[in-house]
């Protein structure tokens, strides 16, 4: 499976995440209201940031989103924990731009996302964050189902299975 395939449709395209594209996603980050209900609600500040983005870049399986009328990167996303022996992989680290928040933006990111996964994989997992009431309700929209809600965990684990 290719981590960094370029996926589109007629609202967005994905491609891989490029050093270059910090700034415009810094300036999306950099908004407070963005990490206010996620576990590290301090990626606003750009030491934080950097730390993560750095992440991102060095995973090999990050994306820049962008608009494809306005050709703007509006947000990020990546795959992790593929797991050929048990047959997954996860979604997450995503955000967008709230300008896109209530739009389909988001779930036409991930239908590209899990399209494209389950030609190779037969389950998706998702964490979100125990307090991550946004990201909650958008996994269960995609059909997940919580499948471990840890007590000592911040993370929340839901499974998105592939319908045969």
């Amino acid at each position: 499976m290719n981590l960094q395939p370029v996926l589109s449709n007629e609202l967005i395209t994905i491609r891989p995440l490029k050093e270059s594209d910090f700034n415009a996603l810094f300036s999306i980050a950099s908004d407070k209201l963005i990490w206010e209900q996620h576990p590290n609600n301090d990626r606003y500040k750009e030491d934080v940031f950097k730390v993560f983005f750095e992440k991102a870049l060095a995973s090999n399986s990050a994306f820049a989103v962008i608009d494809t009328a306005t050709e703007k990167i509006i947000g990020s996303s990546r795959y992790y924990d593929l797991d050929s022996k048990y047959n997954n992989i996860s979604i997450g680290f995503t955000f967008i731009s709230r300008d896109y928040w209530g739009t389909n933006y988001n779930s036409n990111l991930k239908k590209l996302m899990i399209d494209y996964a389950f030609q190779f994989v037969n389950s998706i997992y998702f964490h979100v964050g125990a307090t991550n009431f946004r990201s909650q309700k958008a996994v269960l929209k995609l059909g997940a189902i919580k499948v471990e809600e840890p007590n000592n965990e911040t993370n929340w684990l839901y499974e998105l299975k592939k319908i045969k």
